[in-house]
């Protein structure tokens, strides 16, 4: 069971529970996957079984679509709804706050900007998860980080209640970003320009890399048969496609070096001449060197 496999993952799963599911239903301990997705998250998390595994690596990187619900006018501790309440914007703020100010909020969030990421997120701090340090109560700061966001568009725009009564602006919203890119924090930051603090009521992730919701399985369906993308076509989905020559194939399949055509660097599938997965490969100069064999 060597490949990848794209999950529509159920919200209040973990990414670990995911992968726990994923091993039984493929009778694999060798099971991982290539980015996060928070619990309260839905969507497209990729999976690799077997030597499927040495593939992620190379997509942890790859760039994210999500469909998301910004709320404008309370900020949480976690920068989304399983946070607690820190604090509710004075609802004079909330009217006063128009749909054009809220487009100008935005447009400063897109493009190449420096992001604080969400405290209650992964990133280690001196060897424990910031998460884990707020949670016991820390006082915690991370630094900032260069993210892309390509798309950062509203999708509607609502005048709302909070649970409580307080009024509240809700946005459905669609971001195209690069990996890193904590939707949490742009929910926090985009309340925080307009003066009303905000944090994410819903996050679903349509696309990593070239893979998307409609290559998508709920685990109900991988548990029904479902099958996993065998190497060579998750491969070839992936990164540029090199055919290789018997010869040039063998060299590969032993560790060894052979001449460049011209790729560029970064990650490329060579394929044997039966269209088998040899070796993902990267061009250097003068050489072409393997990065990850498969045979062998």
């Amino acid at each position: 069971m060597d490949g990848l496999v794209v999950i529509d993952k159920p919200a209040g799963w973990t990414s670990h529970d995911v992968v726990a599911r994923l091993r039984q239903i493929l009778g694999t301990r060798k099971v991982g996957h290539a980015g996060t997705l928070d619990p309260m998250a839905t969507g497209v998390l990729v999976a690799g079984a077997g030597r499927g595994t040495r593939l992620l690596t190379y997509l942890v990187g790859s760039s994210k679509t999500y469909l998301a619900t910004v709320r404008l006018g309370v900020s949480t501790l976690t920068d989304d709804l399983e946070g607690e309440v820190l604090h509710h914007a004075d609802p004079a703020s909330v009217a006063g706050v128009s749909e054009a100010d809220v487009r100008r909020g935005i447009a400063s969030l897109t493009g190449t900007i420096q992001q604080v990421p969400s405290t209650v997120s992964a990133i280690k701090v001196d060897g424990r998860r910031s998460y884990a340090r707020v949670r016991a109560g820390e006082q915690v700061e991370l630094a900032a980080r260069e993210v892309c966001i390509a798309r950062f568009d509203v999708l509607d725009l609502r005048r709302a209640g909070a649970d409580d009564g307080a009024p509240v602006i809700d946005l459905d919203v669609a971001v195209d970003c690069s990996s890193g890119t904590y939707v949490r924090a742009l929910a926090r930051d985009l309340g925080a320009a307009l003066g009303l603090g905000g944090h994410l009521t819903a996050l679903r992730r349509t696309r990593v890399g070239p893979f998307t919701l409609d290559q998508a399985h709920t685990l109900d369906e991988l548990a029904a048969g479902a099958e996993v993308t065998g190497l060579a076509p998750a491969a070839r989905a992936v990164f540029p496609a090199r055919e290789l020559t018997e010869e040039e194939a063998g060299r590969l399949a032993h560790g060894r070096r052979i001449a460049p055509i011209g790729i560029g660097a970064g990650p490329a599938a060579a394929f044997g001449p039966d269209g088998a997965l040899i070796a993902l490969v990267d061009e250097l100069g003068s050489t072409c060197r393997p990065l990850v064999v498969f045979v062998g």
